[in-house]
């Protein structure tokens, strides 16, 4: 009686420590990924650059005053971080803006993750980050993507 009460104790203990009440599922992690990343992105960024452009947003590479910068980071951070939240095009979308946050970290901040440059350098490689994981992984099944293919 009092092994099967420990052997109990055990499987309960190890239940918990390897977190197994919650069902594992790289899709739903995906969304949330996706979800997570992406809103916070748009909202920050996107929302920022759709109500005014910073003036103090300045680079070297493009003639002062061009819009084109302007252009493309709306590209960027709305229409790109929709799609992520959606799941429809999310590699495609993820990649062009790893692409656009990697150049903007490297004209802007010089690629410097300690120093006066650094300034929020970490959230970049965070978002960097996430944008390669949705590249490599696909949106998942709970998408537009994944309920058009059937995944």
């Amino acid at each position: 009686m009092q092994r099967n009460s420990m052997e109990n104790e055990v499987r309960m203990l190890k239940k918990i420590l390897l977190l197994n009440a919650v069902p594992a599922s790289k899709d739903a992690g995906l969304l949330a990924l996706r979800l997570i990343a992406a809103t916070t992105f748009l909202l920050k960024y996107g929302l920022e650059r759709y109500i005014g452009f910073p003036d103090h947003v300045h680079f070297p590479v493009l003639p002062p005053g061009s819009m084109d910068i302007l252009w493309i980071a709306l590209l960027v951070d709305i229409v790109c971080t929709v799609l992520m939240i959606l799941g429809l095009a999310t590699r495609w979308a993820a990649l062009i803006s790893l692409l656009y946050i990697g150049y903007s970290w490297s004209i802007m901040h010089h690629f410097e993750f300690w120093g006066e440059q650094a300034v929020h350098s970490e959230v970049v490689i965070i978002y960097m980050s996430v944008m390669v994981a949705l590249i490599l992984a696909g949106p998942g099944k709970y998408s537009i993507e994944g309920k058009l293919l059937n995944t």
